[in-house]
């Protein structure tokens, strides 16, 4: 694992397979897909960030990078995409072998480069808060503390405007500070921009213009009248404080029967449809903060009468929720509206019941947005989640906006499509395969928001029909992939940067070994994760479990050792031995399984593995289980019944969850105070240590996870339960003493190893 890890740390990128097939035939028969998880703006340290414009290839406008081909007499240089040569500019004229660009040096195989000439001033960040007052006193008492910590961190120069929704929508003028005074849209109708002009007198004493898009200052607003509703933070400080400090509870009055009338859809079609006028294509997000369903106007998925249920995924499954599909229908136009502005949507949902997550995740996906669902806005998984956006420490979120990712790759390659938080832009390309997987048709994509942590899956489709070497990739078998990634620095620079890799492809049959070799379990995890979700969503009737074990099943016989037909002969490399137990945790895990969770709860799952980097992406496929007791220090111990002890603490990490669970000795002994008396130091060292560990990984992860403290047999002891291999049930023979019977009729891990040696062989 450690070599894919170092390809990871330099340049940000895991593929499943790091040699790769050569033919189309061959890929087909490796059965998980040729793939890239790809991080474009992971923190690489030193990093050469370049003050001039990139060299680009006459031919394939791909970059000047360490695989180009360099004849120093004639100055050219080879493109190794597309073998186009290009001869150097005057400013490259003193290059030699002993002096070379930093673009050429061999470990800089990523680089970014910010000239200022051509990207222009650095523009500050916009914010605009959009919030919902349907709610209790006491939520929206938690929520203005936080929403006022926030203000405090938001910084300087970055623009802010605020909107409040309930029955009507509320956009607050922060500009006029003499007394409070907002515009009222009603909640029923969606509001388009030429509304937003007519009614918020954007042209008061002047004459509108006929003709044209009417977009920011360029086209004639003049730049007080947009600054009466976005200000800089720094000068409408005490206005916005004085705004959240006179919060209070949509006053239109809520029949005992029936849910508030909050009309969410409109006040975010308000939010963006304002942002449209006043900074179109400059870095915005809209950051939603929402306590319940929508009930009230378009986008709404419920109606107001308490006697009808939110929806199901049964509901889903049997086309019996009325207005689910026309809401996802109106965030698509809220998505699109919102990819041709460059503006973010983010959401905040802190409510017992949904609030409609299932319905905006197409908008909050395609914008790149951040969502954290959570249960009140009192509760810290909402409240340390807020402050790590605006937080600057070594673990910020590094907000960028505005991205525009672009993509090359050799000839015999082509690019399905991408899952994960982006929107194709439509630009066809020859690199474009025929087949489309998520995000495709296109070689390049809008990423409206990404941070650090914002991860694409690239499928990939092998061109090559046969074997034979084609012409020009005789001498190497070398296939190239170059990322371009065009985006919004968070001090407000715009800069590029490109990262070029390279890796061997294997023709024919004959080189299962070398195959092998190269292969990344925990990526092929990952991204056969991102796919069966996908598909989940996508196809109708799809069957997961059984797609997934055919896959298995494939995988396993074309590289497993084995006799035909002897299942105890069967015998997986250590390169691929883990893999199995990837896929056993993944059919059982909340992505496959909708079992016991809202459709709200899914979709965010969901979104979360499809924009998080590998490693946390295999915590929430594969959860870690780390035990402390006295014997040893804190090791980490299988994912398994019998890690249960009574002397023993565990800590499993879930990554939406961290449960810490105490053995019942451990728990019989706390409750009667050991740890507080003299000579049982040790004792409270243990109880301590699994928390610092815990505080550790909390303050690392967004969203912050959800801290569960339990002892064995109580109550919340579930959240552990639920989660490990039941290789001791009720129906064992003979359960150890001591440990715990998990009370299921799914198959133990054994079981379905068993199974699969079986099919494998056959």
């Amino acid at each position: 694992m450690s070599e894919f890890l170092d390809l990871e740390a330099q340049d940000g990128i895991r593929m499943p397979w790091n040699v790769i097939p050569g033919t189309r035939e061959d890929a087909v028969s490796c059965v998980v897909p040729i793939s890239a998880i790809y991080t474009p703006l992971k923190s690489v340290p030193d990093i050469p960030v370049l003050p001039y414009s990139p060299l680009r290839c006459r031919m394939c406008r791909s970059i000047l990078n360490p695989f180009s081909i360099v004849d120093y007499v004639a100055k050219i240089w080879v493109c190794p995409f597309c073998f186009q040569r290009n001869h150097f500019p005057q400013h490259y004229s003193s290059i030699s072998e002993n002096n070379l660009p930093a673009e050429l040096f061999p470990q800089y195989t990523t680089v970014e480069y910010i000239s200022t000439a051509e990207t222009g001033p650095a523009v500050p960040p916009v914010f605009m808060f959009v919030v919902d007052t349907c709610m209790i006193e006491e939520e929206i008492g938690y929520l203005k503390s936080a929403l006022a910590q926030v203000v405090e961190l938001l910084p300087d120069n970055s623009l802010v405007g605020f909107i409040t929704f309930g029955t009507y929508v509320q956009v607050h003028e922060l500009g006029f500070g003499l007394l409070p005074r907002s515009y009222v849209f009603k909640g029923a109708n969606e509001v388009t921009k030429d509304q937003i002009l007519e009614q918020m007198c954007f042209f008061a004493g002047k004459k509108k213009p006929t003709t044209g898009v009417i977009a920011g200052t360029r086209d004639g607003l003049s730049s007080e009248s947009i600054a009466r509703f976005l200000l800089p933070a720094s000068e409408c400080e005490f206005v916005l404080n004085s705004v959240i400090e006179g919060l209070q509870k949509d006053p239109w009055p809520v029949p005992a029967d029936q849910r508030a009338s909050r009309c969410t859809g409109a006040a975010l079609s308000v939010a963006a449809s304002l942002l449209g006028v006043c900074v179109p294509g400059s870095g915005a997000r809209i950051m939603a903060f929402v306590g319940g369903p929508s009930t009230e106007g378009p986008g709404s998925i419920v109606s107001k009468s308490l006697s009808e249920p939110i929806r199901s995924h049964k509901d889903l499954d049997k086309d019996s929720a009325p207005l689910h599909d026309k809401a996802v229908k109106f965030y698509n136009q809220i998505a699109k509206q919102l990819v041709h502005q460059g503006h973010v949507l983010d959401l905040f949902a802190c409510a017992v019941d949904q609030v409609g997550v299932a319905e905006m995740k197409v908008a909050i996906e395609k914008t790149g947005g951040i969502v954290v669902l959570a249960e009140s806005f009192g509760h810290s998984v909402f409240k340390d989640s807020l402050l790590h956006i605006f937080e600057s420490s070594d673990n910020d979120l590094g907000l960028s906006f505005n991205g525009i990712l672009e993509i090359n790759c050799s000839k015999d390659v082509k690019i399905q499509g991408i899952i994960g938080p982006c929107t194709s832009l439509d630009k066809k390309s020859p690199l474009s395969s025929d087949t489309v997987i998520g995000q495709g048709n296109t070689s390049a994509w809008k990423m409206c928001g990404l941070d650090k942590k914002t991860s694409l899956c690239l499928v990939y489709d092998i061109a090559k029909k046969d074997g034979s070497n084609s012409i020009g990739q005789a001498a190497s078998n070398q296939f190239y992939f170059q990322f371009l990634t065009y985006y919004q620095h968070h001090d407000g620079q715009m800069r590029l940067r490109a990262t070029t890799i390279s890796r061997r492809w294997v023709s024919s049959s004959d080189s299962v070994q070398e195959l092998i070799a190269g292969f990344d379990q925990e990526a092929a995890a990952v991204v056969m994760a991102r796919l069966v979700s996908f598909k989940m969503e996508t196809e109708a009737d799809f069957d997961p479990i059984r797609w997934l074990d055919r896959a298995l099943i494939r995988l396993c016989s074309k590289f497993g050792d084995y006799q035909k037909e002897t299942p105890s002969s069967f015998s997986l490399s250590p390169h691929l031995s883990i893999f199995p137990q990837f896929i056993f945790n993944l059919r059982r895990s909340q992505f496959v399984q909708v079992f016991n969770n809202s459709p709200d709860e899914t979709a965010y799952f969901r979104m979360m593995l499809d924009r998080e980097n590998v490693a946390n992406a295999v915590v929430m496929i594969q959860p870690s289980l780390i035990s402390f007791s006295f014997q040893s220090g804190p090791e980490p111990v299988l994912l398994d019944v019998t890690a249960i002890a009574t002397d023993k603490i565990l800590l499993l990490d879930s990554y939406f969850t961290l449960v810490i669970f105490h053995g019942i000795t451990i728990a019989q002994w706390r409750n009667a105070g050991y740890q507080d008396q003299e000579g049982h130091e040790v004792f409270a060292q243990l109880l301590k240590a699994p928390h610092e560990e815990a505080d550790t990984i909390i303050r690392e992860r967004f969203p912050v996870p959800r801290l569960v403290v339990c002892d064995q047999y109580g109550s919340q002891a579930r959240f552990l339960l639920a989660k490990l291999n039941p290789s001791i049930t009720y129906n064992s023979d003979n359960p150890s003493p001591g440990g715990d019977v998990i009370f299921t009729d799914d198959v133990s891990f054994q079981v379905f190893m068993d199974h699969l040696q079986r099919l494998a062989v056959q």
